[in-house]
């Protein structure tokens, strides 16, 4: 349905991902612009996702034309292909895969969106363990109509949820199969239906026949809860990962290795592609006369609701470019003048040009009432500051899912920046919540980071070693380090190198990692390394002073 083209954002200085339209040969023109509105619309669903493990929508263009949508690039492979390459996944590798991608889909139906393809070839991991859900080319925003044609079914045969490939209602329950049907594929190193034979086949099996059971083990009721026939009999999002939370003992950068990425074909499981299948054929009606009217089939709830006659303004006109002003030709070239006169020529014009320029500007400073000469350098006023950021006062909640007391704070950041929560574990550390605002270009953060019951065991200068360890060698470099007053703690400033591609990026962290009570507390802003200087006075030492804990 599209292509994905690597590409490098001059402007930005990043690189991105390029999504075109691929029209298969011989479409119509009706075809072609239903493909074209299909695209904005994967971008509208995209745009209103803001979440660590959906792929970030950055802009639309248009060329020559044609839509394309430009986004996050995620040097990364699918789970088809790591599945392909080194068959089923460990317990703690799927659970880490499942809190992912259960995250995504909480913040894609908070939206009103419905991915309904979630399969292996939609999930990227990437090497340093950003696990994120893609292709949500054929999402559906419960406000907006259906696009699918009738008698047609989207989606892929071996993910697909029974009420789908029935043809009923599409809800986000259908999202909680697919995460149920990916999971059964991680843990058992193939789909639960067979990906291989004919589609229909396939799809009267998920929509006739009885739901595969995942062999026994620690995700088994999770995947069963997931895969239940009855839409509305299936496992909450929040209890899914409620029920995994116990499994994720190691951050995903530990658990998927470098030596997976290496392996990996680097080629989509073609037999799991999305397809639009055609349902069966109708019964031959006899002939009628002429004056008789065509039978109307019932239709189904998700064919029955036509495309929007009018979807919205586009982000573009879509008028034809006008044809470019004829440009006037050259006037004839002037008889050749001696070379002593031009020079004369263009002395005396010169002169003539300074002296005027002089004297206009003596005249305005007299009518001004201003003395002729312009001011000392010292008397100068200096030029105007910029208008400077709005802080406002935010609270956020870096209690444990499990609830424990004491995660509450507040603090003042910028009013345009987004909050966002998260999980982190692995490092040798106990699990941690991550509460974070990020600017809207996304190059500047304010993080909070807690571990509730931070036991004894463990100490501050431990969390910050792992905090090297966790970037890899060559990654890190410490610029400074002081004790905090009246904290058991630390003040430090870092910088990270983050590289993709031909591309490296260096950020500069400032940070204050303290105890308190019994959890660990790291806050800290991060900025381009550029910005560091500027960063450091108006936005760390701007926030720092704000922030609180609640009791």
């Amino acid at each position: 349905m599209g292509t994905v083209w690597s590409a490098y954002d001059e402007f930005l200085r990043r690189p991105v991902a390029v999504k075109e339209i691929r029209l298969p040969p011989g479409v119509t023109a009706g075809q072609a612009d239903e493909l074209r509105e299909r695209t904005l619309r994967e971008a509208r669903a995209i745009a209103v996702l803001s979440h660590p493990n959906v792929i970030v929508l950055h802009d639309v263009a248009r060329q020559d034309g044609e839509p394309y949508v430009v986004m996050e690039l995620l040097p990364s492979h699918s789970l088809a292909e790591l599945l392909k390459a080194h068959g089923p996944l460990s317990t703690e590798q799927a659970a880490a895969v499942g809190d992912a991608v259960a995250a995504a889909l909480e913040a894609a139906h908070e939206a009103g969106i419905t991915h309904r393809d979630v399969k292996p070839g939609n999930v990227l991991v990437a090497e340093d363990g950003r696990i994120k859900l893609t292709d949500f080319g054929i999402a559906r925003n419960v406000s907006e109509a259906t696009m699918t044609r009738t008698g047609m079914t989207l989606g892929s045969p071996a993910y697909i949820a029974p009420e789908v490939a029935s043809g009923k209602a599409v809800t986000p329950a259908a999202d909680l199969w697919g995460l149920g049907a990916t999971l059964f594929s991680a843990v058992e190193g193939r789909p639960p239906y067979d990906a291989d034979g004919d589609p229909l086949e396939t799809i009267g099996k998920v929509v006739k026949g009885e739901v595969p059971r995942p062999s026994p083990g620690p995700l088994a009721a999770v995947i069963s809860g997931l895969m239940a026939k009855e839409p509305l009999d299936r496992t909450s999002l929040r209890e899914v990962r409620l029920q995994l939370y116990p499994m994720l003992t190691k951050a995903p950068r530990i658990l998927f290795g470098p030596e997976m990425f290496r392996q990996a074909s680097g080629r989509r499981d073609e037999a799991t592609d999305t397809r639009e299948i055609a349902a069966a054929p109708a019964p031959a009606t006899p002939p009628s006369a002429p004056s008789a009217q065509p039978a109307q089939p019932a239709p189904t709830a998700e064919a029955s609701q036509e495309l929007a006659a009018d979807p919205g303004p586009l982000p573009f006109g879509l008028s034809p470019a006008p044809a470019p002003a004829p440009v006037p030709a050259p006037p004839p070239p002037s008889p050749r003048r001696g070379t002593a006169i031009t020079v004369a020529l263009a002395t005396a014009a010169i002169l003539l040009f300074v002296i005027a320029t002089a004297g206009g500007f003596v005249a305005a400073r007299a009518i001004g009432g201003a003395p002729p000469m312009p001011p000392s350098p010292r008397s100068q006023v200096p030029p105007s500051q910029p208008v400077s950021t709005k802080f406002e006062r935010r609270t956020g909640d870096a209690s444990n899912v499990r609830g424990a007391p004491g995660g509450t704070f507040s603090v003042e950041v910028p009013e345009d920046w987004t909050r966002f929560t998260g999980s982190a574990s692995g490092d040798g550390l106990p699990p941690s919540t991550l509460v974070e605002w990020v600017s809207p270009d996304g190059s500047q953060m304010f993080a909070v980071d807690h571990i509730a019951g931070y036991s004894a065991d463990h100490d501050v200068e431990q969390y910050i070693k792992a905090l090297s360890a966790s970037r890899g060698t060559g990654n890190f470099r410490a610029l400074d380090k002081s004790p905090l007053v009246g904290k058991e703690g630390w003040a430090l400033s870092y910088r990270t190198l983050d590289r993709g591609g031909n591309t490296q990026i260096s950020r500069t962290t400032f940070a204050q990692i303290f105890r308190q009570g019994n959890g660990l507390w790291a806050v800290s802003v991060t900025v381009p390394t550029e910005q560091e200087e500027t960063a450091k006075v108006e936005l760390y030492q701007r926030i720092m002073p704000t922030f609180s804990i609640n009791p």
